[in-house]
């Protein structure tokens, strides 16, 4: 539902507080705008620097600045019995007062029996505790496809300079998650370089906004399955999943195994095998300060990952952003995760999800409840074939020619690229860059072993079809089968 048909049902219904959370303050503004008019409702307007703009009024009166003062100016808008807005721009930065928190109080008591209402307008929500019970809050959502087609078509008017069929569809997809006065500005930009529409020039600047939220970044790599060695029930079972065509959305898929075996590399080369942006989400970067600005910022996050799709969403080390869930006094991270977990079950986008963990087991119980994800596979360190496979990758990578492999029996690929690299960087062969590398089997054997015993008949195999199952050593039982018909005989 669009912004003004929301607004005009709660004003409607009586509602005198409103919060539009929006990333085009401005956008969301003339919105209201065209609502009143259409409604011929008495609008007014206030932010700190331009004051007060009330219609049928010249230039701002000396205390028009005044959060309060406009505050008061609410009474006078419109006659009785006519139905009056204010609408305060970015007002979040005056709600730290007493004052100010018990004027808008008082003003929405007063608007629900007199037909006045206020609509704060910001790109976030921090409503003070007086006024939570009080306030509704409403989302921009940022512009559909049509939306930013249109905005697309009304900037580039020449002939040549938008693409059309599937070269237009990748303009689309690129343009997903951007605001209108992004969209407007990236597309200027290619037209001032190329001429014409060009994803990577959108691309760009998408990368550069993300960047600037702080807890998004777009991965833009050049991985492919073709870099990973082994793991063919998970590239098989993902490439089906983003098949083109499909009734259904996936949801995703969590990743567990040994650190190394090439969980993120995966999810890096997920995007660019099916065609899709790779989001990365980094969760710790959405703790925040202030009270209520960790919940504020996993929302947004959310809201603009649902914008992108059709995208992979990538998630690293799920463990260590919700490890102890429940425990802390705070809540924080408990509503953080209730707030994850209910978008995962119940997001409709086209989002695949791929998270990945060394250590499920200090992932609260509730992951791992169907529907959370599509399924959940396990990364075994990798078999002498699959080594084989990924030793070729790197050589070739690194430009090493030599037949000789140390002995790597119990390695991960991570390990590997290590040798292979830093066999290309001291200029020494890999027999020799191998005792450089100490492998984590060897760092930490009883954590790689505890976590495979229980993987074992839980979750599914990356590499073959099915449940994943350990293979278990049958040397030392054969010997006690030995000794026990030795006695026998005795």
């Amino acid at each position: 539902m669009c912004l003004k048909n929301k607004l005009r049902e709660l004003i409607d219904a009586g509602f005198a507080g409103l919060w539009v959370q929006t990333q085009e303050p401005d956008e969301a503004i003339a919105e209201i705008r065209q609502l009143a008019a259409t409604e011929n409702w008495h609008l007014a307007t206030w932010d700190c620097d331009r004051g007060l703009a009330m219609p049928g009024q010249g230039a701002a009166s000396e205390d028009s600045p005044d959060p309060i003062a406009a505050i008061r100016a609410l009474t006078a808008l419109g006659s009785e019995g006519e139905r009056g807005i204010l609408v305060l721009a970015n007002f979040h930065r005056f709600l730290q007062s007493p004052e100010t928190i018990q004027a808008v109080f008082r003003a929405i008591q007063d608007g629900k029996k007199n037909q006045r209402h206020i609509v704060i307008v910001s790109n976030v929500v921090q409503i003070p505790t007086e006024l939570e019970r009080v306030i509704r809050i409403v989302e921009h959502d940022l512009p559909s496809r049509d939306e930013l087609e249109e905005v697309i078509r009304q900037t580039a008017t020449e002939d040549g300079e938008i693409p059309e069929g599937p070269q237009f569809e990748q303009i689309m997809d690129a343009m997903a998650g951007l605001t209108k006065g992004e969209c407007e500005s990236v597309t200027a930009l290619s037209l001032v370089r190329h001429g014409r529409l060009v994803p990577d020039v959108i691309w760009e600047l998408k990368a550069e906004a993300l960047k600037k939220n702080g807890t998004l970044t777009l991965h833009r790599g050049k991985e492919r399955f073709e870099d990973l060695g082994g793991l063919e029930a998970l590239k098989s079972f993902a490439a089906r999943c983003l098949a083109p065509g499909r009734p259904v959305h996936p949801k995703g898929i969590l990743l567990l195994g040994v650190p190394g075996t090439g969980k993120s590399a995966f999810a890096k080369a997920l995007g660019n095998e099916t065609a899709r942006p790779t989001i990365a989400l980094d969760m710790g970067a959405l703790m925040g300060s202030l009270v209520g600005q960790s919940e504020e910022r996993t929302r947004a996050a959310l809201q603009v990952i649902d914008a992108m799709a059709p995208a992979c969403l990538y998630i690293d080390e799920l463990e260590k952003a919700f490890a102890g869930t429940g425990t802390e006094s705070s809540g924080v991270t408990t509503r953080m995760f209730g707030t994850f977990l209910s978008w995962l079950n119940d997001h409709t986008s086209d989002i695949f999800v791929v998270c990945t963990s060394n250590d499920i087991a200090k992932l609260p119980p509730e992951f791992a409840r169907a529907e959370r994800f599509d399924a959940v596979f396990f990364l075994d360190l990798p078999t002498a074939e699959q080594r084989d496979a990924i030793w070729a990758i790197y050589q070739a990578r690194y430009g090493i020619s030599e037949q000789s492999r140390p002995e790597a029996e119990n390695w991960t690929g991570a390990e590997i690229q290590s040798c292979c690299r830093l066999a290309a960087l001291l200029d020494v062969p890999l027999t020799e860059s191998a005792s450089y590398v100490v492998p984590v089997a060897a760092t930490a054997a009883d954590r790689v072993e505890g976590l495979r015993q229980w993987a074992s008949g839980r979750v599914l195999d990356a590499d073959r079809k099915g449940i994943y199952q350990r293979v278990r050593q049958t040397a030392e039982p054969a010997r006690r089968a030995v000794a026990r018909r030795k006695t026998d005989l005795e």
